[in-house]
């Protein structure tokens, strides 16, 4: 339900500050806004990190770390507080979350989604998508590190390294486009 009512504020608050950008273009902020990142930046800003309750193992394994964890509990407080307080609230709380968040999201500064850039720019010149590869994974289940390459027309980039199969996807989508379309 907490996903949902940040989607909500999120939609709500970009329509009203960009009343000219396209259907497609909000949906883009709004996905960059409500993603695992940075919602788990909010909730560490929040201290919620410090709050959990986990297991022993998950808390030993680094659990108050990872994304999931602090993402799904931010979700759980904004539905808990829709629910205890109402819309209003909610939406007040949310809205002062995440303002600043879409600010910075549509800033020329931000770091864009790669991913999204590479697969336009390639539909556009190729008419096809990029082509993700896996090419190494190590260490145990709770602290794999993924090394992906990207292939853009017969060329590959990367590789990307990341702590999931996503990052290392947008890391190797970045390679790829900073030298394709110089960043």
């Amino acid at each position: 339900m907490g996903d949902s009512i940040l989607g909500a504020v999120c939609v709500t608050l970009l329509y009203k500050d960009f009343p000219e950008k396209s259907e497609g273009e909000l949906a883009k902020i709004k996905s960059v806004v409500v993603s695992e990142d940075i919602l788990s930046e909010i909730a560490k800003g929040l201290k919620i990190d410090e709050m959990l309750l986990l297991g022993k193992g998950e808390d030993q394994s680094g659990g108050r770390t990872k994304k999931a964890i602090l993402a799904d509990a931010m979700e759980a407080l904004i539905g808990a507080l829709y629910l205890d307080s109402g819309y209003k609230t909610a939406f007040d709380f949310v809205s002062g979350c995440i303002s600043a968040e879409i600010v910075r999201v549509t800033g020329e500064n931000y770091h864009k989604d790669y991913k999204s850039l590479l697969q336009e720019y390639c539909q556009r010149l190729y008419h096809t998508y990029p082509d993700y590869r896996m090419i190494k994974r190590s260490g145990p289940e709770h602290e794999r590190t993924f090394w992906i390459e990207v292939c853009v027309n017969e060329t590959v980039y990367g590789p990307g390294v990341g702590r999931n199969k996503k990052s290392a996807e947008q890391e190797a989508a970045k390679i790829a486009c900073e030298a394709l379309l110089g960043g």
